[in-house]
């Protein structure tokens, strides 16, 4: 899908460490030619030399040309350099869909600087434990969004973690640094990172809230963007609409946004994934690929049957973040007229996809196979031993895009890795005769309301903050469109008055919670039930260190 690269500039070698592979691995994926010793910075840079006029990026009415695009990244980077941004900083991005997203990004990834991704809806707990996590030197943000002032968050957060230098505000700036005016005219050649030093870095879930943190190369995520394009379709052809957030796995890299833009197609920023803003881009820059969560999948297919826009130009609809329910997948090419790819996908690495050739039965029912031929794939029970094909099991992984450790967290990395450099991936899959995943379950508790995934221990912890609680447990509570919305189910302690719906979410909005975490429903018991069992086979009841809880 990629052509080549020009040699790339090499940096000093003082960059972060990222877990590495061992060198009998990386030799052999350099071998098969999985890891082209190319930087993301670089292919974008041979993307605008070769085609300077072709359109990059749209958003509203402002269009990016190549040439253009390539220009303001280099301007970015160099007015992040003269912030005091050096190769190996991290930078915490919770931006909106828009531009400037794009722009920020590749500017730290030619630079060499590390974006930490954070996701629009987080609040003010998430982005604090991610920049203390990350030792974040700078957090970027848009001004508002739903409905508060993020500057404000910005500003507690900043107050709060120590290593935090800068913040910059995509908007009005308020008492912040406006990004407008970070870029600057570069003085000097950039010289950029090596192909195996970290290129972000992806939160990956925790019970506690903080987040373990992802280093995906430049070399393996430039793997994943090209197999992820090729069963895909995406080439310079391609017009990606991105309609999940920018920064999440499937709106930037799988391929997404950010696979589109290293095979030269364009890239549409929309910035609402509902159909009354996304069908008038569709029809309006003849869209041929997008991704969506389950739940909009099904809102797109409803709206559809009614809309006046042409959405003729859409080739391919993936959907992932979920597994998809049976029913709606059938109506998707019906409704849309389009295909349908399902996507599993974890923040370690993995992308598995059915393929556009797959009989109807398997893109239906399944979440496809892993991308690369190179990807070793274990379904084992709770003692690591495999179990035959349709039965169900925790997922093991290894392979070229699948990290071996999490960044500067050994103790996190001997968990969720076996000895031997497979992810334990905490998901519960079937595989079926074919070598089709199905996604199950989990092994641990996990709440996934419409896409966005938490630990409930995390919730809980916040709750018996309260004084009036004595006892707190989260669940999902079953539901058509979403999947799961949450639920509270509360003890109060002796003596003291239950809270209240109504105060139970205003506790956890001051607590900073993101409110997709929020629970919907509050039941107070005189004691709670026993906990469920996991939806596991008996045979992965064993002691076995779990993945992501």
């Amino acid at each position: 899908m990629f052509p080549p690269s020009a040699p790339v500039p090499q940096a000093a070698p003082d960059q972060p460490p990222a877990p590495g592979w061992p060198e009998e691995d990386a030799d052999r994926y350099r071998a098969a030619g999985h890891w082209r010793g190319e930087t993301l910075g670089r292919v974008l840079r041979d993307r605008a030399v070769a085609h300077p006029d072709r359109v990059a990026l749209v958003d509203g009415p402002r269009r990016w040309s190549y040439a253009r695009l390539d220009a303001a990244v280099d301007r970015m980077a160099a007015g992040l350099s003269a912030l005091g941004l050096v190769p190996g900083d991290r930078v915490v991005v919770r931006l909106p869909n828009a531009a400037e997203f794009f722009e920020l990004l590749l500017a730290l990834l030619r630079l060499g600087a590390l974006p930490v991704l954070a996701q629009p809806a987080d609040r003010d707990a998430e982005l604090r434990n991610l920049c203390a996590s990350a030792e974040a030197v700078a957090l970027v943000v848009g001004d508002q969004g739903d409905g508060h002032d993020v500057r404000t968050l910005a500003s507690r957060v900043r107050r709060r973690v120590p290593s935090l230098s800068h913040v910059l505000v995509a908007g009005e700036p308020g008492a912040h640094t406006p990004l407008d005016a970070v870029p600057t005219d570069p003085v000097r050649p950039s010289h950029g990172p090596r192909p195996s030093d970290p290129a972000l870095l992806r939160p990956s879930g925790s019970s506690t809230g903080a987040p373990r943190l992802v280093a995906r190369t430049h070399d393996d995520l430039l793997h994943q963007l090209r197999t992820a394009g090729e069963v895909s379709g995406v080439d310079a052809s391609a017009v990606f609409l991105c309609a999940l957030p920018a920064g999440s796995t499937l709106a930037l890299s799988a391929p997404g946004a950010l696979g589109t833009l290293c095979a030269g197609g364009r890239v549409v920023v929309c910035p609402h994934p509902a159909p009354d803003t996304a069908f008038p881009l569709i029809a309006r820059e003849r869209v041929t690929h997008t991704t969506l969560v389950p739940p909009l999948a099904g809102s797109w297919i409803a709206a559809a049957t009614t809309t006046l826009h042409d959405l003729s130009s859409l080739r391919l609809l993936q959907v992932g973040g979920a597994p998809l329910a049976e029913r709606t997948a059938r109506r998707v090419a019906p409704a849309l007229g389009c295909a349908l790819q399902q996507l599993y996908t974890t923040a370690e690495g993995l992308v598995s996809a059915t393929r556009l050739d797959d009989p109807v039965e398997t893109v239906v029912t399944t979440q496809g196979r892993p991308l690369s031929p190179d990807v070793e794939a274990r379904v084992v029970d709770g003692d690591e031993a495999e179990v035959p094909p349709g039965e169900p099991g925790q997922l093991l992984l290894r392979g070229p895009a699948t990290v071996r450790g999490y960044w500067r967290a050994p103790e996190e990395g001997r968990f969720a890795f076996t000895p031997d450099g497979f992810h334990r991936t905490g998901d519960l899959v079937r595989r079926t005769e074919r070598g089709d995943l199905v996604v199950v379950g989990r092994v641990r508790r996990q709440i996934n309301r419409g896409g966005q995934q938490f630990a409930p221990e995390e919730v809980e912890n916040h709750l018996l903050a309260h004084p009036a609680v004595y006892d707190a447990r989260i669940v999902g509570v079953p539901d058509p469109s979403l999947g799961a919305r949450v639920g509270a189910q509360l003890v109060a302690r002796p003596g003291a008055t239950p809270p209240s719906r109504d105060v139970v979410r205003a506790f956890l909005r001051d607590r900073g919670l993101a409110e997709y975490k929020i629970p919907e429903r509050v039941e107070c018991l005189p004691a709670l039930p026993h906990a469920d069992p996991p939806p596991t086979p008996r045979a992965l009841t064993g002691t076995a260190p779990a993945g992501r809880p």
